[in-house]
């Protein structure tokens, strides 16, 4: 199948089995791919993999897995592009049902905390062969990254209006990215909480602090 056709059909495969079943063959096969290609990237790193290893992995041939794929560039661009435009996708469907502005927040955290968890192998692909693409692909992921910055950094913007707050759109965006980017790295579900109640603690610590340096700033304004 020609490149494009592949990129253009690989936004809404399922890599962590949730969403809705692919309708033919071809879509099957292809997010089986995706989900093989993830764990052999995180377990040997993008430039240690080869497709040999993708095809022992998968139990398809080199030239059954070079009908899907060129590269495996190729595979890592797709992986990255499923994932970002999951989540962004999954994120503003949430949104939707909600006009309050500190609901939204949360909500956006809780969406980003279940899919990381979901996907824990595709995202420790997406945070350490952040660099890994080359021309167009990157820069096409990289725009994709910004929308969902600015996904984020709309909806902070919005409570600050809301509650009279001050702060920093971007300090605040990227320090609540700081905070629940790296889940994947610790998170043990034998002893941590699913992502619905993490979601809710995450959110009481991070909102908590906003809403601490908004009234700390005001107070210091009255005394002076």
């Amino acid at each position: 199948m020609p490149q494009a056709g592949i990129e253009t059909r690989v936004a809404g495969l399922p890599l962590d089995g949730r969403a809705a079943a692919p309708e033919s063959h071809f879509d099957r096969q292809l997010a089986r791919l995706l989900k093989h290609a993830a764990h052999i990237f995180c377990e040997k790193g993008y430039e240690g993999a080869s497709m040999r290893d993708l095809s022992r992995a998968s139990g398809m041939s080199l030239a059954g897995l070079y009908h899907y794929f060129e590269s495996k560039e190729e595979l890592l661009y797709l992986i990255q592009k499923h994932a970002f435009q999951t989540i962004m996708d999954q994120a503003r469907e949430r949104l939707a049902g909600s006009a309050d502005p500190e609901e939204r927040v949360r909500i956006f955290i809780e969406n980003h905390l279940e899919y990381f968890l979901a996907n824990k192998e595709a995202m420790s692909v997406l945070t350490h062969e952040d660099e890994t693409l080359r021309n167009g692909r990157r820069g096409e992921i990289r725009a994709i990254k910004r929308e969902y910055y600015r996904i984020c950094f709309d909806l902070l913007e919005d409570l600050r209006r809301a509650r009279g707050l001050e702060f920093s759109g971007r300090l605040a965006v990227l320090s609540l990215f700081g905070m629940i980017n790296w889940i994947y790295t610790w998170h043990n579900p034998r002893v941590d909480a699913g992502a619905k109640q993490l979601a809710e603690q995450m959110g009481d610590i991070f909102l908590g602090g906003l809403m601490n340096q908004g009234n700390h700033k005001r107070n210091k304004r009255v005394k002076a």
